[in-house]
């Protein structure tokens, strides 16, 4: 099932705090210094799990397209949903299983795309995983800004975006506050949703003042943890992840202790 783009009204300028644009990096200070950026940044980042929305007008840069975006593996990442997916956050940064894969169709295939995710907070609580079952603990500690994620091989046609599944396996996931590497930086216990983008456009440069479009799939869901709390999550982990050896051989993943 594919799912409609989420926009939100009101923004012709999407502030990035800091973009994460693999081989650009040199980018960063200069975007992250716009007071006018991080400012509607702000409206972007509220957690939300939009379902349908009202439908406006398109911008004109998007007369010609009519994007559809599905979630590759939905079935393996509905079972880890239906346990409570678990995404281990390290200092040195852990990468996502399932890993974070969808398939892009109805791009103008001549028209160049820059394809970026960003990972939300969910509410402003903070978990415990208590009598098998994640519950409310208290409120959420303070997020640090969040980091956009661009796909390395942005910006490029449409063509090549619809000729194979578009994959986020090199993102990282980090609890390092003092990060400098691009990772992006989460708080252990937190609830959180990744979000994928869209955006016509043919320059890194032009990000903040272009239309985005929002694709959330409710089922990517996730807590981040420094250590699995559940044990079925731990299994299913290493029942399908191929580079999951050392949970086999020295049963790591012990649950952390709050």
């Amino acid at each position: 099932m594919a799912y409609q783009p989420f926009r939100v009204d009101g923004g012709d300028a999407f502030s990035l705090p800091a973009f994460i644009p693999s081989a650009q990096s040199s980018l960063v200070p200069s975007i992250a210094a716009d007071a006018r950026l991080r400012a509607a940044m702000e409206l972007r980042s509220r957690p939300a799990h939009p379902r349908t929305t009202k439908r406006h007008e398109q911008p004109e840069q998007w007369l010609n397209d009519d994007p559809k975006v599905t979630l590759e593996s939905k079935d393996l990442w509905s079972e880890f949903h239906k346990m409570g997916t678990e995404m281990v956050i390290t200092k040195s940064g852990r990468r996502m299983f399932p890993p974070f894969k969808v398939c892009v169709d109805g791009l103008n295939e001549s028209t160049k795309y820059i394809l970026l995710m960003d990972i939300v907070a969910v509410d402003d609580c903070r978990y415990k995983f208590h009598n098998s079952q994640w519950t409310v603990a208290g409120k959420a500690d303070p997020e640090m800004p969040k980091r956009m994620y661009i796909h390395p091989d942005s910006p490029s046609k449409g063509e090549q975006w619809m000729s194979k599944p578009v994959a986020f396996h090199k993102l990282k996931l980090t609890n390092n506050m003092s990060d400098r590497h691009g990772f992006t930086i989460l708080n252990s216990m937190h609830k959180y949703q990744p979000r994928f983008h869209i955006v016509r456009a043919n320059d890194i440069m032009k990000l903040p003042y272009s239309t985005f479009r929002t694709y959330v799939f409710p089922e990517t869901e996730f807590i981040a943890v420094t250590a699995y709390q559940n044990e079925k999550i731990t299994q299913l982990k290493i029942d399908n992840n191929p580079f999951a050896k050392g949970f086999r051989n020295t049963g790591n993943g012990r649950r952390e202790k709050r």
